[in-house]
């Protein structure tokens, strides 16, 4: 393209490469923007999470410190100094953004946030700083100062690095080796989507502050430790449910079962009867053991108070618990969910359990039989009118559990036909008829099933009888239905519906419509 004399043609060819090579240069220039904004969002929703999940370790602080005043009462004052810091300089932070968006109309088209004018004019005044300017460096360095004297000693070197304006003299270098102000080489003379993400990116490290502040102050504790005054209680055994006759080997647990905290003493009663230590329970580290027996089939309520010695003095705890006994059985226990039969073409929904054994240790048979999770089955009957559905399994006690039980097999009953969703013998303005839909429909039918019409006889009186395809008439229906007189009455029959999910099953015959022409 250079050297040479070049003729007009040639001097257009190379006008329009240059053209080419600005417009590539102007689009890599809006990606970029684009780019800047879509991580801005992602940094602006990180902060929303992060404020959230600091605000909730605070408060944990907080229940610790009113627990503990002489350990966490200290730690939860700098907590709360900490956050009050990084509040106002994060809200600052927010100001100067939302004053660089007022002249956008659009603030999510990042491309059209290509201009430096509002930063350059509100922080930059010549080589001087603007009062605006000069204020966002002593917020930041304030920031750094006061936070670095709050947080732990391990934290103090991480809060300079994120909050660092350049050397002693506020100077950095740039990739050109010179000196140059810090501010100026973060936010002078860059896009308006470029330092509003800066200032983003800023905010995330407040927030990431105060999250490493708050982490390191509860040290991994915050729910560990807790006063014994709000402790609960629970009980615990092998099995939730246990037979009559059998020995209840429960036992209630304190808090997360700390056998540290073992009371001193306690007084229960088993549905109002007074237990006695030694007899029916015995207290060990971490609760009471108890030593009573399932009693008759029904609920049982323990209830009472635990004691336990804190700081000199007897703090209670309440107990209210509960547990169930049932009677052993010799029986499975099997329903169908909708009725007491299943039907054909339909998969019917079934559940099948055996009481006092888990759903995973159940065995269920039948031809069509399908499990589909925990105690729900699916059956899909074949031929025949009953299915025999036989369910197995063994107890605790090794005593092996079996029954069957019969259900009636029954067909789909028969679909009625309709004309705009009208069935039976009808009145309808001719236009209505020409554009009506020929549907079948289950009246009263325990299953939504979904029926579709793929074809049908249409009659107008002393017309030949018409086959139409689909479920709307067709041209040669409508024009013998032209023919028609007020008060003529047109039949629809034969028609044929199949089950959307199932084209397999043979629906029984449609049953027809009679339509009376009305005008």
């Amino acid at each position: 393209m250079a050297g040479g004399k070049e003729s007009p043609r040639q001097k257009m060819i190379n006008l329009m490469y240059l053209v080419f090579i600005c417009m590539l240069a102007l689009n890599m220039s809006k990606e970029v923007l684009a780019a800047f904004g879509l991580m801005n969002v992602k940094m602006e929703t990180s902060n929303a999470k992060t404020t959230e999940s600091n605000n909730q370790f605070l408060a944990s602080l907080e229940t610790k410190a009113s627990e503990d005043k002489v350990k966490y009462g200290e730690v939860y004052q700098k907590a709360n100094q900490i956050k009050v810091l990084s509040q106002e300089y994060f809200d600052y932070l927010e100001t100067l953004k939302s004053g660089m968006l007022k002249g956008v109309e659009d603030p999510t088209d990042y491309q059209v946030m290509d201009k430096a004018d509002y930063l350059n004019q509100h922080f930059f005044q010549g080589d001087n700083l603007t009062e605006g300017g000069q204020e966002f460096m002593k917020r930041i360095t304030d920031y750094r100062t006061e936070i670095s004297k709050l947080v732990p000693a391990n934290l103090k070197a991480t809060v300079e690095a994120r909050f660092e304006v350049g050397d002693e003299n506020g100077k950095v270098e740039n990739r050109d080796g010179a000196k140059v102000d810090w501010i100026d080489y973060h936010y002078k003379d860059f896009p308006l989507i470029a330092s509003l993400t800066k200032l983003t990116a800023l905010q995330a490290d407040i927030k990431s502050t105060e999250e490493d502040a708050l982490k390191s102050m509860l040290e991994g504790e915050l729910t560990d430790q807790v006063s014994l005054k709000n402790f609960a209680t629970s009980l615990f055994a092998s099995k939730s449910a246990f037979y009559s006759g059998e020995s209840y080997d429960g036992k209630i647990i304190i808090s997360k079962t700390d056998n540290s905290s073992t009371p001193v003493r306690a007084e229960l009663t088993l549905d109002g009867r007074k237990l006695t230590e030694g007899k029916d329970y015995k207290i060990e580290a971490g609760g009471v053991k108890m030593l009573i027996g399932s009693g008759a089939a029904g609920d049982h309520e323990i209830a009472g108070t635990l004691y336990f010695q804190q700081d000199g003095a007897e703090i209670e705890v309440p107990v209210k618990n509960s547990f169930a006994t049932i009677s052993k059985p010799n029986a499975a226990l099997i329903a169908a969910d909708k009725m007491n039969v299943v039907y054909r073409g339909v998969a019917n929904p079934m559940s099948i359990s055996i009481p006092g054994i888990p759903n995973n240790k159940v065995r269920a048979s039948a031809p069509g039989l399908k499990p589909v999770s925990g105690s729900k089955y699916v059956m899909n009957p074949g031929k025949g009118r009953s299915v025999t559905i036989t369910a197995s399994g063994t107890l605790p006690d090794g005593q092996a559990i079996s029954s069957k039980s019969e259900f009636r097999i029954k067909d789909i009953p028969r679909p009625e036909g309709t004309v705009s969703k009208q069935a039976g013998s009808i009145k309808l303005p001719r236009k209505n008829l020409e554009i009506a839909t020929i549907s079948a429909i289950l009246d009263d039918f325990d299953f939504d099933l979904r029926l579709a019409v793929s074809g049908f006889s249409f009659k107008v009186p002393g017309q030949p009888t018409i086959s139409v395809k689909g479920n709307k008439l067709d041209s040669r229906a409508k024009s013998a239905l032209k023919r028609a007189k007020r008060g003529d009455v047109v039949q629809i029959f034969d028609i044929n519906a199949y089950i959307t999910n199932n084209k397999s099953y043979r629906l029984k015959k449609v049953s027809p419509v009679v339509v009376e022409i009305a005008n």
